[in-house]
């Protein structure tokens, strides 16, 4: 139907039909884009193609699945003279991400016995939950939108050399909080430091593989080490930030002479461009504060149960793949400055790049690839490939949906099978871990293999999950 034509190493062309601004571009292997249920993405793929402003591709990852208007896996870059900026490409958790960090203890030698249960009993999971212990007033609300996370380090939430470990050392400027429904900030004002649900979570294991021993040194990972990874984003500020712009864009007009009504945008230089976007900031803002404040919480438990140094505990890196940001590419030969929307998308700065801290300058900056909770995840290194606007995938991508995999798990027991596997799971539902069970997503082995054939990131380490706490 899409008559897909390979151009590169997993890479492939979705021609240019009437109405499309650009082709698509499809990152992923055959064995990928032989999975069912990929006719539905690629039609998102192709309506995106058809805002204004886009710029040289719509562009899909090795791990693309069915999203609100645009498909999660999905990159898009606008103009910024001609060119809109889309709710539906950042999507409704904004700066949804994933941060990495590692202690220096092998985890064979780590004192496990009572350490997840300590980090989920310290780390607010589930639907609405959140601690009361972090009440965000509008005083506090201005701060932390407008500071980023050294909103938290400043209230002893972690240390100063994480920041230069977070993307966009943890704050994305032009921040508005006045432009914030008093609805938006009242959802969020007790979640700070907590998971959320769905897809979210904790992820304690082993580094079990190392590849690229001279990057993986330089990053100061090595096999046997524990890592930590945590999942989540903006909870319910952020949530209604998207819902709420949303619906102000569709009443206005936005969405007309689109294929697809949630792709609704603003011209980028509107008022409601704007608007947006500094809504977006301020829950971009809220999200790094969020897993800062909850691998603080983490470093606790750490100390509580092993006895381990919080600081000792170092931040590899954080990164956003729910975002849309300002940023220099080179296009048709000349560097221009282009809005990327990143939905399900990692950026994957190369070496040498300027905006990175030196020595990720002297590397390309960390990408972090979560799997499902059963098999692996994986630490690559960004390669800078211009095709893509030096973007790469986010996770394995969804194989069935959630009211499949419930399904296909009811009556059975979850907690043993995942146990019999190696990895001790804790939950605020059951629901939940029936949603999130290993075959609900792609062989993530499959998804990174793509990225690195088409040159995106290169695999450095892969790690195997063993404690994990879920929303």
């Amino acid at each position: 139907m899409f008559n897909l034509k390979k151009i590169a190493p997993a890479t492939y062309v979705l021609p240019q039909e009437e109405g499309m601004k650009v082709p698509g571009l499809i990152i992923a292997s055959e064995e990928l884009l032989s999975f069912p249920d990929m006719e539905e993405p690629l039609k998102q793929v192709r309506n995106v193609a058809h805002l204004p402003g886009i710029v040289s591709y719509s562009i899909a990852m090795p791990d693309i699945h069915w999203g609100y208007g645009f498909p999660i896996g999905g990159v898009a870059a606008m103009d910024i003279e001609q060119g809109v900026i889309s709710p539906g490409g950042v999507g409704y958790d904004i700066n949804c991400g994933v941060r990495m960090a590692v202690i220096n203890e092998k985890f064979e030698d780590l004192k496990k016995d009572g350490l997840l249960e300590r980090i989920f009993h310290k780390v607010p999971s589930g639907v609405g939950h959140g601690t009361r212990n972090n009440t965000l007033n509008d005083k506090e609300y201005e701060k932390l939108t407008h500071q980023g996370t050294r909103w938290s380090i400043s209230r002893g939430f972690g240390y100063k050399e994480d920041l230069e470990h977070i993307e966009s050392f943890g704050v994305i400027e032009g921040a508005d909080i006045t432009v914030v429904s008093s609805h938006a900030k009242e959802r969020g004002k007790n979640q700070l430091g907590s998971l959320g649900s769905g897809n979210h979570f904790i992820e304690i294991g082993k580094i079990e593989t190392v590849f690229l021993k001279d990057i993986a040194k330089s990053w100061m990972v090595e096999e046997g080490q524990t890592y930590i990874l945590i999942h989540s984003g903006s909870r319910g500020f952020g949530h209604q930030i998207c819902q709420d712009m949303l619906k102000e864009l569709v009443e206005k007009g936005f969405a007309k002479n689109l294929p697809d009504a949630q792709l609704v945008a603003a011209p980028i230089k509107s008022l409601e461009g704007k608007k947006y976007f500094s809504a977006m900031a301020a829950a971009a803002n809220y999200a790094f504060n969020n897993r800062q404040m909850i691998l603080h919480q983490v470093r606790e438990a750490f100390f509580e149960i092993c006895g381990i140094n919080p600081q000792s505990i170092r931040l590899v890196y954080d990164v956003c793949h729910n975002i849309a940001k300002f940023e220099e590419h080179m296009i048709n030969g000349q560097k221009k400055e282009v809005c990327v929307h990143r939905k399900g998308a990692t950026r994957a700065f190369g070496a040498n790049t300027k905006e990175l801290p030196s020595y990720f300058q002297k590397t390309g900056q960390p990408v972090l690839v979560p799997g499902d909770m059963g098999t692996a995840s994986y630490l690559m290194v960004g390669r800078g490939n211009p095709l893509t606007f030096c973007s790469s995938c986010h996770g394995a991508g969804r194989a069935k949906s959630r009211v499949r995999s419930m399904k296909d798990w009811r009556g059975k027991d979850l907690i043993s099978y995942m146990d019999k596997k190696g990895v001790k799971v804790m939950a605020s539902s059951g629901a939940t871990v029936a949603e999130e069970m290993p075959d609900a997503y792609k062989p993530i082995d499959l998804v990174v293999k793509a990225a690195q054939e088409a040159n995106l990131a290169s695999i450095v380490a892969k790690m195997r999950p063993h404690l994990v706490v879920k929303g």
